[in-house]
């Protein structure tokens, strides 16, 4: 039964969602807050949408790269490299990013009928991102069920699971990741040297999947 909208970037996490959750999703939307790697990712959500027969939609939040101040709406000099543990790796949080997306597909989903808004969150961005962690998703749901007449809420299966963890599923599910693109910088290729970039490499080489993503630099 097709009852769910699921947020979806273009990255590995998301895609992964989408291919697993294929039977249950009704409409697929991808939000550009002009960040960096938006163009990228939105072209890799559309591509794998059109492949699945999923609607997809792109719904603007151009207020956000207007007003919210983040290293990933200054252009790709501002994001730093290294390891998502670093310290400095807060500069990429966009404020309360997740809690807009969420209300938006929340409000697509009570138009549209559907029960569920799937979200690709996961255990590893829980040190850096607060409105990935377990208990903001859990309260973001509660809301969203007594604000809506269907009692919309979220599912966001990957919560406490990591990247590593999340790529076996897609190498279960047969994904070819490098049709997905994660990287900050938002360059032709992958800059390998993000936080995001970083990450990738790890949960590939955990999952033991053969890296074929370009990058500008080994």
């Amino acid at each position: 039964m097709k009852d769910s909208v699921i947020i979806v970037s273009g990255g590995m996490d998301s895609i992964t969602l989408l291919h697993e959750k294929v039977e249950e999703i009704a409409l697929a939307v991808t939000f550009d807050y002009g960040s960096n790697h938006n163009k990228r990712e939105a072209e890799c959500a559309a591509r794998h949408c059109q492949q699945l027969g999923i609607e997809h939609i792109i719904i603007p939040l151009a207020f956000i790269g207007q007003y919210f101040k983040s290293s990933l709406l200054e252009g790709a000099d501002a994001v730093p490299e290294g390891h998502y543990e670093a310290e400095n790796m807060k500069s990429t949080v966009v404020p309360f990013r997740n809690g807009i997306m969420l209300s938006v597909a929340c409000g697509l989903a009570e138009s549209r009928k559907l029960s569920k808004v799937l979200i690709a969150n996961h255990g590893g961005d829980h040190a850096i991102y607060p409105d990935c962690r377990a208990g903001f998703v859990h309260s973001m749901s509660e809301a969203m069920r007594h604000g809506t007449y269907i009692g919309v809420q979220i599912d966001a299966p990957y919560t406490g699971i990591r990247k590593s963890d999340i790529a076996r599923i897609g190498k279960r599910l047969g994904l070819d990741y490098s049709t997905t693109y994660s990287c900050y910088k938002g360059g032709e290729k992958h800059c390998g040297k993000c936080g995001t970039c970083v990450e990738r490499k790890e949960a590939l080489r955990d999952a033991e999947i053969e890296d074929t993503t370009e990058y500008e630099t080994e």
